[in-house]
């Protein structure tokens, strides 16, 4: 096991390169298994949830060849409808191949994806639209039997207590392509992972409608054919970079920014005295002059993403003044508030709140990062802060960043790789 050290407070510069969205490669790959034909995707991040994935299509039958970001997927045999618990325990990702292994082969066994059970953050939106498909299901051991006669077109509703998932309407979607009828899903996820699937379905052959709205129609197929596709940018790890520029006052472009996916993010940041500049498909930031504390409430898209909550509270937390950052998409996910506070941050929870003092300059200190997005806070805070920084179990900011400690290195920063 290693862990990241980092001497901080020293400014970067230069030019780092988004990679591809992690978030929009994991169901695009999955639904390479609606397909017999040939299938080439391009700007795949080497990633260790990518990784997972590529394992699980080559269990389930499908032969993956990878050079640098283009991975190669054909079918030379039988497809194994069975996606085993050893790899679906170790991504909640992977389980969005209930749906194309169902519309494919009218059966699928999946297991629940990492210890989850049917209650906080749930896979009952998941079933709820894979039963009103025609589906017949069954949770037994730890896995999802569904099986099906011919899945049937429907008008389903895919709200969930805290708005739309993204993954449920990514599972829906990839087994309607294939179903008799037409299909309508309410309340869809609207976030740009969604619309690039839709896009590399429709590229495949598949009849889809309202690209981007909460409101999608699919007319189903008999079949899909193969495709050459490439997937977008990660708009997390861009976000990920404008706030460390703004938290380390750095002169950084970023090439490839996905500046009209973040427009929530550049909207706050101007607020608290950050200018976000867009410049063809790169991004540049400014910091005018002083931070200003600013509050947010996370949101499904196209609101403040839930997904940048932790690195922008690393940003209030030496912003002078009061801010308050609620998560009304994960509640719960809060606990780099306490890995924050070793560093000197001034923060306390209060239910789906948190309450952010903002201090002059945050200190070096021994943490533990906890999740991908509270590990990439803690990188930025270790960057901005006074003194060294030792960040371990990284092993989670692989499974969502790509070379992340390289990407830096490049900046200017004083990072390095250590063995536990």
């Amino acid at each position: 096991m290693e862990k990241l050290v980092i001497e901080g407070g020293f400014p970067l510069k230069g030019e780092v390169k988004v990679s591809g969205s992690k978030n929009a490669a994991l169901p695009i790959l999955a639904a390479m298994l609606l397909t017999d034909e040939p299938c080439v995707i391009r700007n795949v991040p080497k990633l260790r949830d990518t990784s997972t994935m590529l394992k699980l299509l080559r269990s389930l039958g499908k032969t993956v060849d990878v050079i640098d970001d283009k991975v190669t997927i054909l079918t030379k045999g039988e497809i194994n409808y069975i996606a085993d618990y050893k790899l679906v325990s170790t991504m909640r990702g992977s389980f969005c191949v209930l749906g194309p292994l169902l519309g494919k082969l009218k059966k699928a066994k999946v297991s629940l994806p990492g210890g989850c059970v049917i209650g906080v953050r749930p896979v009952d939106l998941h079933l709820k639209g894979i039963k009103a498909l025609g589906a017949k299901l069954e949770v037994d051991g730890g896995y999802v039997l569904a099986t099906t006669k011919g899945l049937k077109g429907a008008h389903i509703y895919l709200g969930g207590v805290f708005g739309s998932s993204v993954l449920a309407t990514a599972n829906v979607m990839m087994a309607a392509v294939l179903a008799e009828g037409e299909t309508i899903i309410e309340s869809a996820a609207c976030e740009p992972e969604i619309e690039d699937l839709t896009n590399c379905l429709i590229a495949m052959g598949a009849k889809i409608e309202g690209k981007g709205t909460p409101r999608i129609r699919i007319t189903g197929v008999k079949s899909l054919h193969g495709v050459s596709y490439e997937i977008i940018h990660d708009r997390i790890e861009a976000g990920t970079y404008i706030l460390l520029a703004a938290m380390t006052r750095s002169n950084i472009t970023i090439v490839n920014g996905c500046y009209q996916h973040l427009m929530a993010l550049t909207d706050v940041l101007e607020q608290a005295g950050v200018n976000v500049i867009s410049d063809g498909n790169n991004v540049k930031v400014k910091v005018k002059g002083g931070l200003q504390p600013v509050s947010v409430n996370t949101y499904p898209y196209p609101g403040f993403p839930t997904d940048l909550q932790a690195q922008f509270m690393a940003l209030m937390a030496v912003t002078p003044g009061v801010s308050i950052i609620t998560d009304k998409v994960y509640p719960d996910r809060f606990i780099h508030i306490a890995e924050l506070n070793r560093m000197g941050a001034n923060i306390r929870r209060e239910g789906m709140c948190s309450i952010v003092q903002g201090i002059p300059v945050l200190k070096g200190a021994p943490v533990m990062a906890s999740d991908l997005r509270a590990s990439a806070a803690l990188v930025i805070a270790g960057l901005a802060a006074k003194g060294k920084t030792e960040i371990h179990r990284i092993y989670h900011l692989e499974r969502g960043y790509e070379n992340l400690d390289q990407k830096l290195s490049m900046l200017g920063a004083k990072i390095r790789r250590e063995k536990e």
